[in-house]
């Protein structure tokens, strides 16, 4: 339960409105769930789309009130309910089987209130602590209004039973976010507190944060990475499953970069530390999924806002319900129509819905982590589920971004060494994979010659000074740009091109070869059949991606394109009324990403900045998560809307019962606690799908 503590300070939005200690807190906290709730240190706090690469996660966890956990064990936590049902049961045994004359008068009344207090006073302190903050309609007034008025006409064991039955449903709600929370925290719990570290060729055990960069970390088979580096020992294998979801085995060799959570498998290895322990990747990732619940689906924010006016309408309908017919009725009896008002009392509580939606998108945040998706707020599972385009990236999205050289074709009046040593010096100062390519097949750069004025041409390629002579390595069009003449057809060349000029002079080009990655079929496939279709756009040439487009069967693909141009193709998209996702590199493309209703970046092992700027980040690069990610937010919605859609309907078929008088106490609490215990039930139903 939420205590209230003198040191907290409540926090309110621009409106006045309180930010804290919200219905959805107390039963995070009661959940042991507390890390999960962020509420922004700003008020007016909102997420802005088109500025979503300037995420502000920077909120205060709610790490200020005085939780009591005396009941936080699971037996503890039943145990007043358990007290509460064992005297009730008591009680209408002796009352309606015995039919003992002994229990009437204050016997039978005491028995009752006894049976009452340890469900009736938790309730009773959350409702004044409620009203102390400014919190006066809550569910725990309804609750106390409801039961002490039944108290008051005589109907002790259904009093008894609506509070006994709601405290049952308080702690199923709390169970129902524990498992929730065990299965995102099954992702968080990858890295180690303690790492052995050779100091002075002697083996260590210290704290992981206490290690500093190029410290060298020893990894037996079967312990976990505590911080990311790079590997020193020839070769070992790792489970990546904490990075990526997949738990094949996958085998570095000397110099390959691994990061925190990875597990290593057989050997002995030894790695050396190059990032700080705060700034790994799996810090990041914790980091992401932990600030995912504090990005509210437009869903769950009405719902918010429709239960701060929903419950004081119906407290207010129940009091004229109970008033109201003394007007018009020559036989009213005030208790019978008190009777009815507590019965609408106990059936508005909104409890089914306000916790039941946020559990939901929870479930769909976690069953994407389970898969090696990261969803960086449940907003974001609202658009993937209305996703109807989605626009991809070539080059290490559909393709595995490895290039080999195929060809080497350089005019005989140049020295084709010492040209492929030129186009190796200026493509260091790249980190496209094409120059990753050319590296591997040239070799070591050559220091010693003079590049000066070294600079990328968006689009095009890079261009420098070498001697007083201008160089030009990229595609075609940068030829053109630069006005040098060149007697090849680009279009009759099937492979990626780079083209060389030097001193305004063609010299020749390079052939590369990318390979289509291997579930690349299989992601457009599924795409077709959720009904999406798919365009791919690429700045690389049209032969090539007109190519990869009919292999795998998309709907559309562009090539030489520029990054504006890129941009201009997503807005005609959008004009058609079309809700896109953009999924590629999310650094390269950030206009396109900025620009797309949400970007999917293939992170894998890459760079910290494609974690950062997407919206949803694929960890394993493999594009079939692409569809994936949107069957778990059309899941995920469809949950949520029967939630509201069951809430709704049977709540409001019980409140005419209610105030017709054909409903009794028992109705009123399925209405209450059984339709939110089936509603949890239906939430965390999506924690056990396969995807």
């Amino acid at each position: 339960m939420i205590n209230t503590d003198k040191d907290h300070i409540h926090t309110y939005d621009a409106q006045g409105r309180m930010t804290c200690c919200t219905l959805e807190d107390k039963i995070y906290t009661n959940a042991g769930a507390e890390e999960l709730i962020h509420h922004p240190k700003e008020a007016g706090h909102k997420h802005d789309h088109a500025d979503k690469h300037h995420h502000d996660h920077d909120h205060e966890q709610s790490h200020d009130h005085d939780h009591d956990h005396s009941h936080g064990s699971l037996p503890g936590m039943f145990i007043p309910a358990a007290v509460s049902l064992a005297l009730l049961l008591v009680a209408l045994y002796i009352e309606h089987v015995v039919n003992a004359g002994w229990f009437t008068g204050w016997v039978k009344i005491a028995w009752y209130a006894v049976a009452y207090l340890p469900v009736g006073i938790p309730v009773f302190k959350e409702a004044f602590e409620s009203i102390v903050i400014g919190e006066i309609f809550s569910e725990f007034l309804l609750m106390c209004i409801a039961t002490a008025g039944a108290f008051a006409i005589g109907e002790y064991p259904e009093g008894v039973a609506v509070m006994l039955f709601y405290t049952i449903g308080e702690v199923f709600q709390t169970l129902a976010v524990k498992r929730a929370k065990a299965n995102i925290k099954s992702l968080l719990d990858q890295r180690p507190d303690e790492v052995t570290v050779l100091r002075d060729n002697q083996q260590q055990t210290v704290k992981a944060e206490s290690v500093n960069i190029d410290e060298i970390i020893q990894l037996k088979p079967g312990e976990k990475l505590g911080l990311d580096g790079v590997l020193l020992s020839a070769t070992a294998s790792f489970n990546t499953a904490a990075l990526t979801g997949e738990s094949k085995p996958d085998t570095k060799a000397q110099g390959d970069v691994v990061l925190a959570g990875m597990i290593n498998l057989n050997t002995v290895a030894q790695v050396k530390v190059t990032t700080a322990y705060t700034d790994s990747k799996l810090s990041k990732i914790l980091e992401l999924v932990q600030n995912a619940t504090a990005q509210k689906a437009p869903t769950e924010l009405f719902i918010r806002k429709f239960a701060k006016i929903y419950t004081p309408v119906v407290v207010f309908l129940a009091a004229a319900i109970c008033l109201l017919p003394s007007f018009f009725l020559a036989d009213y009896t005030f208790t019978d129509w008190l009777y009815r008002a507590l019965i609408f009392l106990v059936i508005s509580c909104p409890c089914a819905l306000v916790i039941s939606i946020p559990l939901g998108y929870f479930g769909g945040i976690g069953a994407a982590s389970k898969n090696g998706i990261l969803i960086k707020g449940s907003n974001f599972l609202d658009v993937l589920a209305n996703t109807s385009h989605v626009v991809m990236d070539k080059t290490g999205t559909l393709t595995a971004g490895v290039f080999k050289i195929q060809d080497v074709v350089f005019d005989k009046a140049f020295n084709q060494t010492e040209m492929l040593q030129l186009v190796n010096a200026l493509e260091s100062h790249s980190s496209h994979p094409v120059a990753t390519a050319v590296h591997q097949f040239i070799g070591t750069v050559n220091n010693d010659l003079n590049l000066q004025n070294v600079e990328e041409v968006p689009g095009h390629g890079l261009k420098a000074d070498v001697d007083g002579k201008q160089l030009l390595v990229g595609n075609f069009k940068l030829m053109d740009k630069f006005s040098v003449p060149y007697n090849v057809d680009p279009a009759g060349i099937v492979y990626t091109v780079i083209a060389v000029a030097y001193d305004q002079k063609f010299a020749g080009y390079i052939t590369i070869a990318d390979s289509i990655r291997e579930d690349a079929q299989i992601a457009i496939d599924k795409l077709k059949s959720l009904h999406v279709k798919t365009t791919m756009l690429s700045g690389d040439k049209t032969t090539i991606v007109k190519f990869v487009a009919e292999k795998l069967g998309i709907d559309q693909a562009f090539g030489d394109l520029l990054p504006e141009d890129k941009v201009n193709k997503v807005k005609e998209i959008k004009a058609n009324q079309a809700t896109v996702a953009f999924a590629g590199d999310g650094v390269n493309d950030a206009p396109v990403v900025a620009l797309s209703d949400v970007g999917i970046a293939m992170g894998g092992l890459g760079s910290d900045a494609t974690i950062e700027t997407a919206d949803v980040v694929i960890q394993d690069d493999m594009p079939s998560k692409i569809p994936t990610a949107i069957h778990i937010g059309k899941e995920t919605k469809k949950i949520v809307w029967q939630n509201i859609t069951l809430a709704f309907v049977v709540k409001a078929v019980v409140l005419v019962l209610g105030a017709g008088g054909l409903a009794t106490m028992w109705e009123a609490v399925f209405a209450d606690v059984g339709v939110a215990l089936l509603a949890i039930l239906n939430a965390v139903r999506i924690q056990q799908m396969k995807f």
